[in-house]
């Protein structure tokens, strides 16, 4: 192969990588801030804390079809933009770490099922649990000041019960809505959601 073609094989792949950082990036911009709008729209509002949005569902789509590392970053920025417009139910430093930038980041852990037939749902279920469990060490280390309290009709005084308890009650719903999602737009988006648009 002579100096001049390896020479545009060269330039050809890296305009071509170019093109495809080009479009990660747009894509992260135009899905993280959708999932910042949808977090206005709280079907529940816990009061000190959690809400039932549909905003995790592009989070998640963007790192099923994206992969790990761009569906952590996308999903650290979401979490970002959560604390600067939605902090005001943190309780110090620890609460900001923890139940937003810690918190939101985990859902990019469904990238790790790119391309896979059903991975956004598999990828859904980590991701939603992933955050759920730091959710819940927030709530036994850093709300436990706020056991015994009442919840749903019933008195807690077991930090470990009532942070599983109150974290449960919006993050299953907000797994399940995910999934509903999902399941209605995998058909007629089947070819993003696997990625199938992009190089390989």
């Amino acid at each position: 192969m002579s100096e001049e073609k390896k020479s545009n094989e060269k330039l050809y792949k890296s305009a071509a990588g170019t093109v495809i950082s080009v479009r990660c990036l747009a894509e992260a911009a135009v899905l993280v801030a959708l999932a910042q709008v949808l977090s206005y729209i709280k079907l529940m509002q816990l009061p000190n804390g959690g809400s039932l949005t549909p905003a995790m569902f592009p989070i998640i789509l963007f790192a099923i079809r994206w992969g790990l590392k761009p569906g952590l970053l996308a999903s650290f920025a979401f979490g970002l933009l959560q604390l600067i417009f939605d902090g005001a139910y943190a309780w110090g430093w620890q609460s900001m770490l923890l139940d937003y930038l810690v918190a939101f980041t985990p859902l990019g852990l469904a990238g790790l099922f790119k391309g896979k037939k059903w991975g956004i749902f598999v990828g859904t279920v980590l991701g939603c649990f992933c955050r759920f469990v730091v959710h819940y060490i927030s709530g036994v280390t850093i709300y436990k000041i706020l056991a015994p309290t009442e919840l749903l009709g019933m008195t807690f005084t077991s930090p470990s019960f009532y942070s599983l308890v109150y974290n449960g009650s919006y993050m299953l719903p907000n797994t399940i809505l995910a999934l509903v999602i999902a399941a209605l737009l995998y058909v007629p988006l089947k070819k993003y959601i696997l990625a199938q648009d992009l190089p390989n």
